[in-house]
């Protein structure tokens, strides 16, 4: 047998996988060939999308279900026995794998992660590749366990609910990580994973593993939302059955074992309200909190009070958003992350969903508006004289017709795009919600007379719009289309199907935007939801261009400062102070009291937080001008970041970066088979195509577009191109017939471009199937090669440069 002759596949079947077996391998429970591990990265084309290349590893080795351990690259025999282990290692750092080895069938180099003696890499026979339990060995010094107890825990299977349902890779190292943390004596964890990425199902896994392997026997699930808790109990965690209670009405059951409660349900401002203090301080083994950035970071928070109280049990932090300020750490209390998973790396991996974002900018948002001299409010009042800015609007001063304007210019989008893609409407406060859908309606008077519930406010003072929350977010249910929403769905809500997310509120916190944005990263394909649109009327997608969107959570809190004071002044007037909480990403007015008692004493003059719920006064005009002064959508790059040169010098430098000059580039052109291949290959790069044609000029080719912005020639259309290819009477070496189908071919590049016409199964479209079947075409060149030869003879012509 010649080795050199055989296919990469070839080399796996005769010699990897029986070198694999032959140590001990089980084929079906630990030895995994060409192995999937993300989905890969969605692009988007307009309204179309697609999928980029899916990362994939030739062997993931396994010691037991979802514990990887180690990892092979195969290469055909004409490749060196080294020549994969780059992208082998490549791969194990995303897979936090510490054994790594590459192959050609002839022996394997293996690359051991763990070595301190110097012998990090060795070659090895074929005959020679180690045992599962030999690099078990490696794994459990790899992840520092050490005694028998942390290897039972470590080692405890996960749960498998009798489906194809595993966790995704990411998912794999939360669960592991975290439970061998936790075999290794510690006892305060947090995990960092973006909004969409299910840490409620890793969570699940997290405590099972514990749960069964009798390390932890008695667990709380701590939320702060109802929706999250019914969420949990309904989803990943019915699993436990009758061994799962939900504490209800402060009545507390000690008969139970895994327990999920509101902590606003476990404690309050009276003694008597705090019923977790019914459980002895040693009851719970193990307390996991869901989006602890919300309270937990505050040392005097709910949260903290029953941390406190449970000191001794370990405790799991989940958010995707961890809090980090001079004030706030989340680090401070559970240390550093045992893991992170940002939003970009989702969006990467495709298991999230990109974005595009439309800035809608108005004219009285950037010039800001003074009142006319004697202006007056719709009451009657004289408008104070001064300038009115974003800041105001809708908090302080509310202009009717910039409220109409962005529902109109919301509705435009919408009929363009899919009047029933499910919409969340961010706004200022429950009045603007509230203000907001009446204006919505007013705009889609037609759909709101066919259902009412097409747009409905869902704020937390409604209860007929927060009944209406779990169809918002259901699929199945059409109703309600658009929900127009302040501080309610900024997190918790898992909405699948979100495709337009609207800002039309300032958002100051950095935590706060992450949530929102996180509410449309969610991917259904089932329902066609690949990406999301944000539209943003008041700059808050500023916030993408901060370095700390999608880097890790870096400390900021001085570790001697004792203080726990998170308000930041936003803004100070006469009677009233705006204030950020940092810790929870709200705003809140402080208002100077007007208060007397009975006894004559007084509050007045002093500053109270003013009831959330209240209405604040707001002065409201009308007759006002709003326009808006530019729209346009804001472009990424490859890495998440906002473009800020112009998209053409964006791309001018990704295609010099491959091409150093024209010539390089027309001879990668006209020498590549597929074209799509590099539309493919420069798309991945950062080159932003459908985005390109709208700046420059749908009619031209690919080809002119590249050579336009890149190296300043002047671009020709598809029809131009094809005209200059037929003054040239190129076609007489034809006959009559495959003359024909060749000037089809060419009217119809001029039509829809390059890459239709590089596929036979285009012979099969009208007009070629006037012209016979599609082997009939082929014959009247002679054979499928020539036929192939003349159309690459075409493409030629096509580009010839004048």
């Amino acid at each position: 047998m010649d080795k050199k002759s055989l296919s990469e596949r070839d080399i796996c079947t005769k010699f990897i996988t029986p070198a694999v077996e032959k140590s001990g391998w089980n084929r079906l429970t630990q030895l995994l060939e060409e192995v999937s591990f993300t989905d890969g990265k969605i692009y988007v084309r307009g309204k179309l999308t697609a999928r980029g290349n899916q990362k994939r590893a030739d062997y993931i080795l396994y010691y037991k279900p979802n514990i990887p351990i180690a990892i092979i690259e195969a290469k055909d025999n004409k490749h060196s026995v080294r020549a994969g282990i780059q992208q082998a290692l490549d791969y194990a750092q995303i897979l936090d794998i510490p054994c790594v080895f590459s192959s050609n069938g002839d022996g394997f180099l293996f690359h051991d992660r763990t070595a301190t003696d110097g012998n990090i890499e060795t070659e090895i026979g074929i005959d020679d590749f180690p045992t599962p339990e030999q690099l078990w060995e490696k794994y459990k010094k790899y992840k520092g366990i050490t005694t028998p107890t942390a290897e039972k825990i470590a080692s405890q299977d996960y749960y498998f609910d009798g489906t194809n349902r595993k966790p995704r890779y990411y998912q794999q190292i939360a669960v592991n990580r975290t439970v061998e943390a936790i075999a290794n004596g510690q006892n305060r964890i947090i995990l960092v994973m973006a909004t969409g990425t299910g840490k409620t199902y890793t969570a699940f896994q997290i405590i099972h593993r514990l749960w069964k392997s009798g390390a932890k026997k008695r667990i709380l699930f701590l939320a702060d939302r109802n929706a999250l808790i019914d969420q949990t109990r309904r989803g990943d965690f019915k699993h436990f059955k009758d061994k799962m209670t939900v504490v209800k009405h402060r009545q507390i059951d000690k008969s139970y074992e895994i327990y999920l409660a509101l902590y606003q349900g476990l404690s309050g401002t009276d003694e008597d309200a705090n019923v977790y203090k019914q459980f002895s301080p040693d009851f719970f083994d193990l307390i996991v909190i869901d989006e602890c950035h919300r309270g937990s970071a505050k040392e005097d928070s709910s949260w903290r009070e029953i941390l406190s109280y449970f000191k001794n049990a370990t405790h799991i932090g989940l958010t995707a958003t961890p809090k980090e300020t001079k004030e706030t750490s989340n680090t401070e209390y559970f240390g550093d992350p045992v893991y992170t998973y940002s939003l970009k790396q989702g969006i990467d991996d495709g298991f999230l969903a990109p974005y595009r974002v439309v800035r809608i900018g108005l004219n009285v948002d950037a010039e800001g508006w003074r009142p006319d001299q004697g202006k007056t409010d719709k009451d009657g009042n004289e408008v104070e004289d001064r300038v009115y800015n974003r800041k105001d609007f809708d908090r302080s001063l509310v202009i009717e017709e910039r409220t109409e304007l962005v529902a109109k210019k919301l509705t435009e989008f919408l009929k363009g795009y899919d009047r029933f893609a499910k919409t969340i409407v961010f706004c200022v406060d429950i009045d603007h919600a509230e203000r907001m859908r009446t204006a919505l309606a007013k705009q889609n008077a037609d759909l709101v007379a066919e259902n009412y519930k097409y747009v409905m406010q869902i704020t937390g003072d409604n209860d007929e719009g927060k009944r209406e929350l779990d169809n918002f977010i259901n699929p199945e249910e059409k109703y309600p289309v658009i929900a127009t929403t302040s501080e309610l769905m900024t997190t918790g809500v898992d909405a699948q199907t979100c495709k337009v997310i609207v800002l039309d509120a300032n958002i100051n916190s950095m935590t706060k935007f992450k949530q929102i944005i996180g509410r449309g990263t969610r991917i259904n394909e089932e329902y066609g939801k690949l990406y999301f649109t944000i539209l943003d009327f008041r700059n808050a997608t500023d916030l993408f261009a901060d370095k700390d969107f999608d880097g890790d959570p870096i400390r900021v809190k001085p570790v001697s400062q004792d203080e726990d004071l998170s308000l930041v002044v936003l803004e100070e007037e006469e009677n009233t102070v705006t204030v950020l909480d940092e810790a929870t990403g709200e705003e809140i007015v402080f208002e100077k009291a007007k208060i007397r008692y009975p006894d004559g004493s007084s509050l007045d003059g002093n500053w109270v937080a003013r009831d959330p719920d209240a209405r604040r006064e707001k002065i409201y005009v009308n007759g006002v001008d709003v326009s808006v002064l530019v729209s346009r959508e804001m472009y990424f790059d490859q890495h998440g970041k906002p473009i800020t040169t112009s998209l053409k010098d964006h791309t001018k430098e990704i295609i010099k970066e491959n091409f150093a000059s024209l010539d390089d580039f027309l001879n990668k052109w006209n020498t590549t088979d597929r074209k799509e291949a590099i539309i493919a290959e420069l798309q991945e790069q950062g080159v932003m195509v459908e985005a390109l044609y709208d700046a420059v000029n749908k009619e031209v080719d690919l080809f002119d577009l590249i050579c336009h912005v890149a190296f300043d020639q002047p671009p020709l259309t598809r029809q131009e191109r094809a005209n200059n290819v037929k003054k040239r009477n190129y076609f007489t070496k034809y006959g009559d017939q495959a003359k024909k189908v060749l000037e089809a071919l060419l009217d119809k590049y001029a039509d829809e471009g390059i890459t239709n016409i590089e596929s036979i199964e285009v012979l099969r479209v009208n007009p070629f199937d006037e012209f016979g079947s599609p082997l009939e075409i082929i014959n009247e060149f002679g054979s499928k090669e020539k036929y192939l030869q003349a159309v690459k003879e075409l493409e030629i012509e096509l580009y010839k440069v004048a």
